[in-house]
């Protein structure tokens, strides 16, 4: 079981920056992959980026590649989204999300969500 919780969201101006944070709990953290989805209302989740239990793969999508990036520190059962560059079509709910396996793109193959963080991004 792993329980995950998002912090790190706010408003900023299109340019600017946000790190988003995801602290787990539950003792086999250090062994799911982690990805970060968002959703803009009236959108579908979309895939955002993944990073694999060790760190040694990582994902991203198209749209985020170059300005964002996934990290995580087992030690300390947490995920990171570091944002740059910040466009008003990246405003949404940002989650995060483990799965046991490989990194996916895929919302279906991850087992447990946070509750979201909310980005908005002003132009």
């Amino acid at each position: 079981q792993v329980q995950l919780v998002e912090s790190g969201g706010g408003l900023v101006q299109a340019g600017g920056s946000l790190r988003l944070s995801c602290a787990a709990s539950g003792r086999t953290f250090s062994s799911y992959a982690m990805g970060w989805f968002r959703q803009a209302p009236g959108k579908e989740r979309e895939f955002v980026a993944a990073i694999s239990w060790s760190g040694g793969t990582i994902r991203y999508a198209d749209s985020v590649k170059g300005r964002f990036a996934i990290s995580r520190d087992s030690a300390k059962n947490a995920v990171y989204l570091q944002m740059n560059s910040l466009k008003p079509k990246d405003s949404a709910v940002y989650y995060c999300a483990a799965d046991p396996g490989l990194p996916g793109t895929l919302a279906d193959s991850y087992d447990y969500w946070g509750q979201g963080t909310q980005v908005t991004v002003s132009s």
